[in-house]
Parts: structure tokens; sequence; C-alpha cells
């Protein structure tokens, strides 16, 4: 039997099997206090760096929903919108954040295991070239369905819209009743449900974010006094900013942009309410029913189709001439 080197028994990195084989000079015993030892504490290591890492990512995370929930709007924009818009927020931030702490607690610990099977000796060349395999196939075989998830994902971040939203995409319109990473539901004014893939929406109309617009084009005669009809107009648009019903439905003093088109049949001028989300169309038809008391008590028309037909006397032909060119 001939005498090994401390260097032929134990490896440079193997320490307690080093200094046990110091003490007892037992190759056994020191290869026993190694495996015991030595590499529970590497994979309690690496499991408590595993647990540290995902702290330091979620508390980062947390920071970002907190910032997100409280929003970027101004405060006179922000006074004027009602509950319902912050929920909806503070619900995005929070959708979000737990999509990324779930997203960094499934990487992390994919990271750490994969570690501690490489710390038990085990060949982890396989499980990389796996993974990479499987990216390839996910990358060529479901490039629709990542694509999907990826604008869903983008589309919950940014907030594009949101469930409660009147939305326009393209294909479809009407209101947002589900959002999840891989389709978009909406109900049109029809009742038609529409489902509808977040990698086929090129751009989205949003018409209840943030605040919105009605936007009245209204006609009247050749015959009536524009002055007059711009003051009527004003008129009626301030009682309605001042109307206690609508107080914080109209967010800002209404204006009356004057002449907008002179069209076949009358004249069209343009009266535009900011409002809150979702309020414009209510508004804009108490808007339209108050106008049309306040035209009809002073005696505006409202113009109506209207044609001008020419008559000509064409002169008869004289006595005797049927047309026979005289035969």
């Amino acid at each position: 039997m001939w005498d090994l080197s401390l260097a032929d028994r134990c490896d440079e990195d193997e320490q307690i099997c080093t200094w046990v084989y110091e003490e007892t000079s037992n190759q056994t015993a020191a290869t026993l206090a190694d495996w015991l030892v030595g590499a529970p504490l590497a994979l309690l290591g690496l499991l408590t760096l595993g647990v540290v890492a995902r702290w330091l990512l979620h508390r980062l995370v947390d920071r970002v929903v907190r910032r997100a929930e409280a929003g970027v709007l101004p405060d006179r924009l922000t006074r004027a919108f009602d509950s319902a818009g912050a929920a909806r927020r503070v619900q995005r931030a929070q959708a979000m954040g737990s999509l990324l702490n779930s997203v960094i607690t499934g990487l992390v610990f994919a990271v750490v295991l994969t570690m501690m099977l490489s710390e038990l000796g085990a060949n982890i060349g396989p499980i990389i070239a796996s993974a990479g395999i499987l990216g390839v196939a996910l990358g060529f075989g479901a490039q629709s369905l990542v694509k999907d998830f990826l604008s869903g994902i983008f589309m919950i971040f940014e907030d594009q819209y949101g469930v409660g939203d009147v939305v326009d995409v393209g294909e479809a319109s009407g209101t947002v009743e589900a959002v999840s990473l891989r389709v978009t539901r909406l109900r049109d004014v029809n009742g038609t449900v529409w489902y509808v893939r977040n990698g086929e929406i090129l751009r989205v109309g949003n018409m209840s974010q943030n605040w919105a617009r009605s936007v009245l084009d209204v006609s009247v005669s050749y015959d009536a006094d524009l002055v007059k009809v711009r003051r009527v107009l004003q008129e009626v648009a301030h009682d309605l900013w001042e109307d206690e019903a609508f107080r914080g439905l109209v967010i800002e003093e209404p204006e009356v942009w004057g002449v907008e088109s002179l069209g076949i049949d009358g004249v069209t001028v343009r009266v535009t309410l900011k409002t809150a989300p979702m309020e414009q169309w209510a508004v804009a038809r108490e808007m339209r029913e108050r106008i049309k008391a306040r035209f009809d008590a002073e005696g505006i028309e409202i113009p109506f189709p209207q044609r001008v037909v020419w008559h000509r006397d064409v002169p008869a032909p004289p006595a005797g001439d049927n047309g026979s060119g005289g035969q």
C-alpha cells in the first residue's frame, strides 16, 4: 500500500476534506466529512443566495409598483376624476407587480436549482442544452403565442387600456370586459362579445383614458344671426358647466370654437366640452337637449334640406311648324 499525497486525496476547493485529513490522516473520514458537511453547506449557501436575491428584486419591483399606483397626472386633473380611475390604476400596477414577481421567482430558483445540481456532481450540460432547445422550439413553433404574451405584458405595463375602458382596436370596438396576457375581450354597443388576440392589435384608440371631450357640431340655417347663435351656445354650455348635477363631469369651461363648415343646407358651429372619462356621451346628449330647447325659445331655426328649382319658359313653335322641316 503506497501513501498518497494530500493533493491526491482532496481537491483544492475541498477545505473540509483537507482539514479533516490533516487532523486524522484518515481518507475515509475526510471524504465522509466533506460529503456530510461540505455539500450541505454549499447547497445551503446557494439557497440563501437565491432567497436574498429574490427578496432584493421583489423589493425593487414593489417600489416601482408603489410609484405606478401614485400616478403621474397633474393634481388639477386628478381631483376632477372619481376614484374609479385611481382604483383601476392601482389594480393594473398590482397585477403587473405580481407578474414580475412570479417571473423573478421562477428565474432565480431555476438558476439556483441548476447550481445546486452542479454542486452535487450532476452534469448540467444536458439541462442547459434542453433549455436552449426549448427556447428555439418556442421561438419557431409558437411565435404567435409568444407574440401575444409579449404584447399583453407591454399593454398592461404601459396602461394602454384596462377593464371598463371604451376602446377601438381596429376590427372591433367597445367596452373592455377582460384583459389577459393573450386575449382582450370586448363587448360592443350591440352586445356582441369580441375576443381579440393581443399580438394582432396594431393600434388602440382609448376613448376613456385620463379625460375626454364632447364635440358637438350644431347646424343652423343661413338666415340665422351667427353672433346670436354663438352667444346662445355659450350660455347653454356655461349653464351646464355650473349645474351641480354635472359638477366634476365637465372639468373645464366649455368653448364655442365658431363656424366649422358651410354646408348645403346650413352653417355648422362647433361647441366643445372637456369631460371626465366615460362621461362625454352623457354630457353630449344633455347638451343637445338643452340646445334644442333654447333654440326653440330664441326662434333659431335648425336647417332642413332645401332645394332651388329653376323653371324656364320655352317659347311655343310657330303655327304650322310641325317640326318636319317645311315638308
